[in-house]
């Protein structure tokens, strides 16, 4: 018989007793795990010295870098390596100060059989917490167990008493008592039979989300395959950012001129410079604006209902940001854009949904919210937001949402209550503006599809956007990012940590309605049309049907 030369088993360490395994999971830019890794280490020592507290020891798992600067994995393949030292049935912790991506460590955590517990800063400095929320989607949707846990500095007695838990059990369950299923309907309400329309002519009909390259940043949680996409009747248009930048060189400058006249007559204001790695420049603008008329017409020639460009890699080392061009597209007033021969101006006078970092449950919700609004005759502008950080404000808590500049202009009041800041240039080496501004004080219909027990669910419910003095307003930008556009955000019925524990996703998808019964029929033909197309549709905090 022939011997064949078996590969080695690769050997783990034994595990140690009493002893927390830490990873900390980063960015891919080399710049923002430089700038971030001091808030990283600030968070890792206050985590190390409540786990000491407590009666354990803390090894983590991976040493900081000198060469790089950090002490991230920054990987997938690193993250890969990394976890061949740890003890399968660790008890293990990901620490996140920062935005991470998550399949840098989802590989590791797959096949890992001790107890999981993600933990993150509540911070607004640095976005922690939506790293947190990611991952925690990320895992729910990839199917392992595990838990959560957020603290300015976890030495308040919740977080420590929370360790405790974790720790003796290896689970740690938060109050989700907010939540409900949905019931069952009116089917004679006229709400609930636009939904139910609408559903159907969308499951018929079909629509197309164009793509422009998929998993942005790590985000698994944000693809949604084909076999649970498509029996909704939404399909896939898979493109690539390179034909983008094509198109964008075939943009004229003229064209670009006039897109840019039209924003400077409607009060659009840009913040510019003279330093292109720091500032803001017309350059930057005139290629940003090149992009949302190359979108438009690629739009087109596929037949697009909705568009999703992913920017953060590879687009950022090739054009300046796509933040100014995604704002533009999800908004209804936006500068004429015509096909290329001159003869038919390309989706006239609605929004082109954009889904920001081509997040696919943003791309469905996104869809249906559009159809709807539109139906019942609201403003049909609808976008994402990052779910940042939040504080209390004249008793009650106000959540700070914040998105990199791809908010519409009338969710700000207008382009005259808009701006364009140049982007942080650790995150957006080559520019380009933001389209920033205060969202205007409203109702608002607030909604996450997501992924969970491999079938598609929905997350519906209420609120409204306050208006705060500018003070505040200026003390939760300077404590975020300040160049990007912010929502002062109360939920009806949803605590702060309940939204945290619940929450399966790092963006939360936002509509205004005209009133407060506006809003709740809106919610009702929402949830409706959910319910037809097949999702497990529940009903978060005070929403009245």
């Amino acid at each position: 018989m022939t011997a064949y030369r078996l590969p080695a088993v690769t050997q783990r360490p034994s595990l140690a007793p009493s002893t927390v395994y830490t990873v900390a999971s980063g960015d891919l830019r080399p710049s923002a795990n430089v700038t971030c890794w001091p808030a990283q280490q600030q968070l890792e020592t206050a985590f190390a010295a409540a786990i000491t507290d407590l009666g354990w020891a803390v090894h983590r798992a991976h040493p900081f870098d000198e060469d790089k600067g950090h002490g991230f994995i920054d990987s997938q393949r690193a993250g890969i390596e990394v976890f061949k030292t740890i003890p399968v049935d660790a008890p293990l912790v990901v620490v996140d100060a920062v935005w991470q991506y998550s399949h840098h460590v989802l590989a590791g955590l797959r096949s890992h059989r001790g107890p999981i517990l993600v933990v993150a800063n509540w911070s607004g400095e640095f976005p922690g917490l939506v790293g947190l929320l990611n991952l925690s989607a990320s895992l729910t949707k990839a199917g392992v167990a595990h838990s959560t846990l957020w603290s300015e500095d976890f030495t308040d007695e919740w977080a420590r008493e929370g360790l405790r838990t974790w720790l003796s059990t290896g689970v740690l369950r938060h109050d989700e008592s907010h939540v409900r299923d949905l019931g069952a309907l009116d089917a004679g309400s006229p709400e609930v039979e636009l939904g139910v329309a609408l559903a159907r002519q969308l499951r018929d009909d079909k629509a197309i989300i164009g793509v422009f390259d998929e998993g942005c940043m790590g985000m698994y949680n944000a693809i949604i395959d084909d076999e649970l996409l498509n029996p909704l009747g939404v399909y896939k248009e898979r493109l690539s950012q390179s034909a983008l930048v094509a198109e964008m060189r075939r943009v004229g400058d003229e064209e670009a001129k006039a897109a840019r006249e039209w924003l400077d007559e409607r009060g659009l204001t840009f913040h510019f410079g003279t330093d292109e790695a720091t500032e803001l420049t017309e350059a930057q603008v005139t290629s940003q604006l090149k992009m949302y008329i190359a979108a438009l017409r690629i739009s087109d020639d596929f037949g697009l209902d909705a568009v999703g460009i992913q920017y953060q890699q590879g687009l950022k080392d090739t054009v300046p940001a796509s933040d100014l061009a995604e704002g533009l597209l999800n908004n209804a007033d936006r500068p004429r854009v015509y096909s290329r021969d001159g003869a038919r101006e390309l989706y006239p006078g609605v929004p082109l949904p954009h889904f920001n970092e081509v997040d696919e449950g943003v791309a469905v919700d996104a869809l249906v919210t559009n159809r709807i609004w539109t139906a019942m005759g609201f403003d049909p502008e609808t976008t994402l937001h990052d779910i940042r950080w939040g504080d209390p404000y004249d008793g009650e808590f106000v959540w700070v949402f914040e998105i990199s500049g791809s908010v519409p202009a009338a969710h700000n009041g207008g382009y005259q209550h808009s701006y364009s800041m140049r982007q942080p240039p650790m995150y957006f080496p080559l520019g380009g503006g933001t389209l920033s501004g205060v969202s205007k004080p409203g109702h608002i219909v607030w909604s996450r599809v997501f992924i969970a027990d491999g079938a598609l669910h929905v997350d519906i419910g209420r609120g409204h956007v306050v208006a705060l003095p500018e003070e505040e307003t200026r003390r939760r930008l300077e404590a975020t990012t300040p160049q990007w556009p912010i929502m002062h955000a109360v939920l009806h019925g949803v605590g702060r940590d309940q939204l945290m524990a619940r929450h399966k996703a790092n963006h939360v998808q936002v509509a205004y309605a005209p009133d407060a019964d506006g809003a709740d029929r809106a919610l009702l033909a929402k949830a409706a049309l959910f319910h037809e197309l097949g999702l497990a549709v529940h009903l978060c905090g005070d929403v009245s049907l």
